[in-house]
């Protein structure tokens, strides 16, 4: 059976290349209509558009294609639907007929006929529903997104366990699963998010979620549209990055997880932030500047206490001009709250790769240039004032009292290795 990556440019979905097991892997190739196509987008910002020379063996399947992977809930119920039993060796089966509409451009189109005919065969209620429906469990709301969203909890930045809905709104201000309607109906597109369960603690990581993200925001982190970032009905209701609603129809940008630019192939593998950061300055269009971007975001993880940052909760995006940078700020919450104890799998380390956890030695062991190395010392120093005044921050952000005070160790110790550093 022939399955083609397409990608989605200039308003419309084309067939960019191939995808064909091999061996254990999956091997990619371009097309040739692709290839001699007007300016071709590559797939992946580590795969060139390219002829594959005839009978070149496969290099191991390409990280990429773990960014279209379902994961969370919707991994769980497209197994139940295929009828398979959950393994680290599913790649092909789970993006044949998961990645009908991943984050990012790209998508596969035997899975959009699997989608088209699951909702032939369970065709919803019509019309669309509230946020407040949707936080109420109406029936309506859940009939609807049981059948158009029932893959949506998995693609890059929507990973885990938490419920998530990728939704698209009408003009009229309604609510509907993103496929549910035609590009030219679309207002705007939104991930709602719940909490992973119904315990306090939960409820409290997730009602902070909006108020961590608008810290971030304040203090100069890349955030996307921060002002409209809100908790409402319970649940949590952020603009999505990766769409932009124009004139002509909807804009998909491209995509990629620091975990794909890395090579880093499956989920949860452990890497050191040296290896995410490297991989990072090879693709983005101004090093430096994505350079500080990451390590102060980094400072903040570390000060408000965000124990999650595996190479999946970072990404790039190619904006519409060709820019290449770090995506806006995702997954950004207390999560050293989280009953799971989930840990800080990613570290800095120096050369014979020993754990840093001194800013003055993780600079000291960056590959930077010469001439970058004296700006960023120079932004991360600077940095220091906007750490230390977090407290207040996050205060006026509206992150919970208790939370604060479970911090202040941490902004303090970021602050002062910051405020220590020689630019």
């Amino acid at each position: 059976m022939a399955r083609h990556l397409e990608i989605h440019l200039d308003g419309r979905w084309v067939r960019a290349a191939t995808l064909e097991p091999f061996g254990d892997g999956v091997r990619v190739d371009y097309l040739d209509d692709y290839v001699f196509r007007d300016t071709p987008v590559p797939v992946s910002m580590t795969r060139p558009v390219a002829f594959s020379p005839p009978g070149q063996a496969a290099k191991g399947t390409p990280a990429f294609l773990f960014d279209l992977v379902p994961q969370g809930h919707g991994r769980q119920l497209l197994l139940q639907l295929l009828y398979l039993r959950d393994s680290d060796h599913l790649l092909l089966p789970l993006i044949e007929a998961g990645a009908f509409s991943p984050v990012g451009q790209l998508r596969v189109d035997t899975a959009v006929a699997f989608y088209d005919d699951y909702v032939r065969r369970n065709p919803p209620p019509p019309g669309g529903f509230t946020l407040q429906a949707l936080a109420n469990r109406d029936l309506h709301a859940v009939e609807h997104l049981a059948t158009h969203a029932m893959l949506t909890a998995g693609s890059p930045g929507v990973q885990g366990i938490a419920p998530k809905y990728l939704l698209a709104e009408d003009a009229t201000g309604q609510l509907y699963a993103e496929l549910a309607l035609s590009d030219l109906q679309v207002r705007a597109h939104w991930l709602a998010k719940g909490p992973r369960s119904r315990s306090a603690v939960d409820q409290t990581v997730l009602r902070n979620e909006a108020a961590y993200l608008q810290v971030a925001a304040a203090c100069g982190l890349r955030v996307y549209r921060a002002e409209t970032i809100r908790l409402e009905g319970g649940l949590l209701l952020m603009p999505r990055f990766d769409r932009r609603v124009a004139p002509v129809g909807v804009q998909r940008l491209a995509q990629e997880s620091l975990a794909s630019l890395a090579g880093l192939t499956g989920f949860g593998q452990p890497v050191r932030l040296n290896t995410l950061l490297r991989a990072l300055r090879r693709h983005v269009s101004d090093p430096r500047t994505e350079t500080i971007e990451f390590l102060q975001r980094d400072v903040l993880n570390q000060a408000m206490r965000n124990t999650d940052n595996h190479a999946r909760n970072h990404a790039v995006q190619r904006l519409p001009g060709g820019c290449v940078q770090l995506t806006p700020l995702y997954d950004f919450a207390p999560m050293f709250m989280d009953p799971e104890l989930i840990p800080r799998v990613a570290q800095w380390a120096d050369a014979a790769d020993v754990r840093l956890d001194d800013w003055a030695h993780i600079l000291a062991a960056l590959d930077l240039r010469d001439d970058e190395r004296a700006p960023v010392t120079r932004a991360m120093h600077d940095f220091a004032a906007r750490v230390a005044a977090l407290p207040l921050t996050m205060r006026d952000a509206g992150v919970d009292a208790a939370i604060i005070e479970q911090c202040r160790a941490s902004i303090d110790r970021q602050a002062d290795q910051l405020a220590r550093l020689i630019p």
